[in-house]
């Protein structure tokens, strides 16, 4: 007996087991395309909100922002991002590096910063070629001067270089695990400063900027992993604007985003003529509410309507309307020539025939009725006097 139980207790566990072992499931919360994971208008948002390069690092690596999804050395780990500063002349190339492992880094844009003659800033944010494809390239225009520009040409100004590293880091960043693209998308959406534009263009406007970057360039993930890099995981397009321009789900859902298109669909066809066809029956002021839109069939309703005819659920057709309203006309025409006095014709009774008729019988039936007690009156009277004779 105890043999019997001790048996069944081993398969009820080992079936409870594969049925939590099928429960399991592993989500790949990274997108096939590593671009997706890092936008590149994020990055301008925040370094036109940053007071200095350390602040914009630390909105960079913020948990409660989340400003990058990127994990370049797959540990389910969102790496940390350090910035590192190179400056000449009125020149300043910022680096933002993704932090893989114990000196080993990999650049994933760089904002360029230059101060002309006459005093005007140019910015431009540049994805790095291994992640983007060749000069995808975003232009911020903000609403109001970054208050980082009074940092960058001061006396004594020192460049900036990030102090954290592998396994050091500050103590308000902890490290998340990246989230579906989507997600990431919508989060984007709401930390984005709508207030600046974003202009992307394919030309570097700072020539200094690219010398200055060539020999300082980390590429750890380019020389590790080469067949990950944009041009191998997107033959047909030169950068990531350019598939962007092919893909369902674009880079952003407002609307002074660049990939933004100006139709909204609510569920229907967009098609330019069907698009036009309504626009020019929305502006003549017809509604179909279901009905057939023919414009001949339009004007015979409006007709219809004018003259004062109304049908309902009926043919439209205009001779039969005729012919029906000369119908009705002939009708009412005998109903008036009838008269309640005449004398009925062809066996059919009036109402005063029928008045008369009644009295007449009430009166001869009540005459008859008399002369039948009468008869009977006399008929019971001589016998019963015989018989009284007789007695």
């Amino acid at each position: 007996m105890k043999t019997k139980i001790i048996f069944s207790a081993c398969v009820t566990f080992l079936f409870a087991s594969s049925l939590l072992a099928q429960d399991r499931t592993t989500v790949n919360a990274m997108s096939s395309e590593i671009s997706d994971n890092l936008d590149l208008r994020a990055i301008a948002s925040i370094f036109g909100d940053a007071k200095n390069l350390e602040d914009f690092e630390r909105q960079l690596n913020d948990p409660k922002i989340q400003i990058s999804n990127l994990d370049l050395n797959d540990d389910n780990q969102v790496d940390y991002l350090r910035v590192i500063e190179s400056v000449e002349e009125n020149t300043h190339l910022i680096i933002v590096q993704a932090v893989l492992g114990k000196d080993t880094f990999q650049d994933v844009a760089t904002i360029e910063v230059e101060r002309d003659r006459d005093n005007q800033v140019q910015v431009q944010v540049v994805g790095d070629v291994y992640m983007y494809g060749q000069n995808y390239i975003y232009e911020p225009v903000y609403v109001s001067t970054p208050i980082i520009y009074t940092t960058f040409w001061t006396p004594r100004y020192r460049p900036y270089c990030s102090v954290w590293y592998w396994n050091y880091y500050p103590t308000y960043y902890f490290a998340w695990n990246p989230c579906p693209v989507f997600r990431y998308r919508h989060n984007i959406n709401i930390h984005l400063n709508f207030n600046n534009h974003y202009n992307y263009v394919t030309t570097r406007r700072c020539s200094r900027a690219v010398i200055m970057h060539q020999p300082i360039r980390a590429n750890y993930c380019e020389r590790t992993y080469p067949t990950r890099a944009f041009t191998y995981r997107n033959t047909s397009y030169a950068n990531r604007y350019e598939l962007d321009r092919t893909r369902t789900v674009r880079n952003g859902g407002h609307q002074k985003d660049l990939a933004y298109t100006n139709t909204r669909n609510n569920g229907r066809n967009n098609d330019p003529i069907k698009q036009t066809t309504r626009s020019e029956s929305s502006y003549t002021g017809t509604r179909s509410n279901g009905r057939n839109n023919d414009p001949i069939k339009q004007s015979t309703r409006s007709e219809s309507s004018s003259n004062g005819t109304r049908t309902i659920g009926r043919n439209n057709d205009p001779i039969k309307q005729s012919t029906r309203n000369e119908d009705y006309q002939g009708q009412r025409t005998r109903a008036e020539n009838t008269t309640r006095y005449d004398r009925p014709t062809g066996g059919v009774k009036s109402p005063v025939a029928n008045n008369e008729g009644r009295s007449r019988e009430r009166f001869s039936t009540h005459e008859n009725r008399t002369e039948t007690r009468n008869n009977n009156a006399r008929d019971n009277s001589s016998p019963r006097g015989e018989r009284g004779n007789r007695r």
